[in-house]
């Protein structure tokens, strides 16, 4: 059974949601205890959020980010992190796949795996990190190079590690971490915060751009905004991405949102009392 299917045959099931919601805290209590050794971040495995996607202002597929569990890459522990998008419009589709291996205490980027399906263009690459030699190595063929930096971060844990940062509206932040020297340094821009309805409530966010100056998910060409809930969750709201070939811009828009559980015992304590809140009724409603 594909995971995929998983998940549709768990939100289809007849249960009350509290009690899901109840049992998927209990399972991920049991299965990730704490570590306090882990770095203090707003999310954790077992978090899921999902998406629609659009094309302008056509429905034309579906898209998701999750922290699929803790894996272990290059004998550290690590955040298995995976982002999907899956559309089509005109004839024209996306299928693209992308998957960090993101160390959970010093949150750098062990591996990262993009699988891309575009009008007109596919790739699979496939990257390990190796900060202790200061190289990169490609496994699908025989490239390499030097790392841009001794703390890597790839596309998607680059996603996860802003939602770290404390996303000052007016501010700049220039990050010299991209895994690739080309790369650096990443700009991130904090716009201005807006507020944003969606099938998974309402929004306060904060609106941030990413520049990485090399060709992906966000790079130069592709104008990305990211649209952050302005809360202590930072969950990625709303995404909009210009695709070379794709008419109009690719936008992804919050669908539902499952939480997962931190192993910083800190940020797990703040998680739990959330999840407390939520189940006397008494959560704020601009925190779905």
């Amino acid at each position: 059974m594909t995971r995929r299917l998983a998940l549709v045959l768990l939100l289809g099931c007849a249960l009350p949601g509290r009690a899901r919601a109840q049992d998927g805290l209990d399972s991920l209590v049991a299965e990730y205890p704490a570590d306090p050794r882990a770095a203090a971040v707003p999310f954790g495995p077992g978090e899921r959020l999902v998406y629609n996607v659009k094309v302008g202002i056509f429905g034309a597929g579906a898209g998701s980010m999750a922290v699929e569990a803790v894996d272990t890459a290059h004998g550290h522990p690590s955040y298995l992190l995976q982002m999907r998008i899956d559309g089509g419009l005109m004839g024209l589709s996306v299928h693209d796949r992308y998957e960090s291996w993101m160390d959970v205490r010093s949150l750098v980027s062990w591996r990262f795996i993009q699988d891309i399906h575009d009008p007109g263009y596919s790739s699979f690459r496939h990257y390990e990190m190796f900060p202790e030699r200061r190289t990169w190595e490609r496994q699908d063929n025989d490239e390499f190079g030097p790392l841009g930096s001794p703390l890597p971060l790839d596309d998607i844990s680059f996603i996860y590690y802003v939602r770290t940062l404390p996303l000052e509206v007016g501010k700049t932040y220039t990050l010299s971490r991209y895994f690739k020297e080309d790369g650096n340094p990443v700009i991130v821009k904090v716009l201005r915060k807006d507020h944003r309805k969606t099938d998974a409530g309402e929004f306060n966010t904060i609106v941030v751009k990413p520049i990485i100056k090399t060709t992906g998910l966000f790079g130069q060409g592709g104008d990305a905004e990211l649209h952050f809930s302005d809360d202590e969750r930072r969950i990625l709201v709303y995404m909009k991405s210009n695709i070379p070939k794709f008419p109009g811009s690719l936008t992804l828009h919050l669908k539902s949102i499952r939480e997962g559980l931190p192993l910083n015992p800190e940020s797990r304590a703040i998680t739990l009392e959330r999840w407390k809140a939520r189940e006397s009724g008494s959560e704020p409603p601009s925190l779905p």
